[in-house]
């Protein structure tokens, strides 16, 4: 007979942040029923309002999830069919995703060693004359260097359309993630640092023609009820969603920082374990810690899991193939070993429960296991 685990430690905890925010949200809920607004409206409103403030965008555009935000994003940027997208091999398939149903032809960079973030001198190396973006990915948290893809992007006249889902309110050099590029698209799927009840995502930018023209691709192509002056897409925030969101994002700033405590305390726990490698920020960067990934021997990764998972302990790991990989996109041509580093994290990455309402007991626990599994 198994014995049970010490300790429960969640990867997520969305009961005890829902917990938090229960009350605010009821209240609004009722409103919204009340008045069956359940389309656009003054939530809705109030959110993109409130968020772009939050961040420091011009504008916020709310749709219904983080890929319909990332294809908006890059067709309200001027990439059609035809076209060619720069983006990292290490990223959710969201990602590349958006490019194809943008009608473009993802090309794949790879990443840093360090941070696991776009390499702008690779992402250079894959750009060409069919170029029309490049998109870096805010990745478990952190914001990829948007600044050194600049040259590269005026090289070919290309925008910078950043993917946010994963970074609300990570910073580089004092701005938020979404505010770096020309574009952002960003996810609020529930166990984001800043989640829904179910889908919703959002198109950030300063410029006021992208915004618009962003609304209007999320809205069937139409200004003006039953005039249709593009084919666009049904892809709309609704008021449910907003009245949540709007309740978490009063209390995001302390769930970051409770983040990065949580993150402060394993970099203690943790270090000096063999074999273990450890996440670390890049100069300039304050991140939010939306996933806290280790990397352990990729021989040993399947092991240590089990153990973990037999101990109670919810890891995950983040992303077991990458991109170039999936059968998804074998079209493209790729093979292993064109993106080694991506590779490498694919096999060796392994994340660790991190939350705002992670205790320090729960901790404790996860590093004495994992030491353990390793040793």
């Amino acid at each position: 007979m198994k014995t049970p685990p010490a300790l429960k430690v969640p990867l997520v905890d969305l009961a005890a942040q829902h917990a938090e925010v229960d009350e605010e949200i009821q209240a609004g809920l009722k409103e919204v029923f009340a008045a069956t607004a359940f389309i656009g409206g003054r939530h809705v409103a109030g959110f993109e309002e409130a968020y772009g403030q939050w961040l420091g965008s011009a504008h916020c555009v709310g749709v219904a999830n983080g890929t319909d935000a990332l294809e908006l994003a890059l067709r309200a940027c001027g990439v059609e069919p035809g076209t060619e997208v720069i983006l990292p091999a290490n990223t959710f398939i969201a990602t590349a995703e958006a490019v194809s149903r943008a009608g473009a032809l993802p090309v794949l960079a790879d990443v840093d060693p360090e941070h696991l973030l776009i390499d702008p001198a690779k992402a250079a190396q894959a750009a060409g004359p069919k170029t029309r973006a490049l998109m870096p990915v805010h990745l478990f948290g952190q914001t990829a260097p948007v600044e050194a893809l600049a040259f590269t992007a005026r090289r070919f006249g290309a925008a910078i359309v950043e993917d946010a889902a994963q970074a609300q309110g990570a910073e580089r050099f004092g701005r938020k993630a979404g505010t770096l590029g020309d574009a952002a698209g960003t996810s609020f799927y529930p166990g984001k640092n800043l989640g829904a009840a179910g889908d919703a995502g959002a198109v950030l930018t300063e410029d006021t023609d992208t915004a618009d023209r962003v609304r209007l691709l999320a809205d069937h192509g139409s200004r003006v009820k039953y005039r249709h002056e593009v084919a666009g897409m049904n892809s709309r925030l609704d008021a449910v969603q907003a009245v949540v969101l709007s309740a978490k994002l009063k209390r995001l700033a302390a769930w970051n920082q409770r983040r990065r405590d949580a993150a402060s305390a394993y970099q203690e726990l943790l270090a000096g374990i063999p074999g273990l490698v450890l996440p670390a920020s890049a100069d300039g960067n304050t991140d939010v810690w939306h996933i806290y990934a280790v990397r352990v021997p990729a021989e040993e990764r399947e092991r240590i899991l089990r153990v973990l998972t037999d101990a109670g302990i919810g890891a995950g790991i983040h992303y077991p193939v990458p991109v170039h990989l999936t059968g998804a996109y074998a079209h493209l041509g790729y093979g292993p070993g064109d993106f080694p580093v991506s590779e490498d994290a694919a096999a060796r990455l392994l994340s660790l429960p991190l939350h705002p309402h992670l205790s320090r007991t729960q901790q404790e626990y996860v590093a004495e296991t994992l030491g353990q599994a390793l040793r």
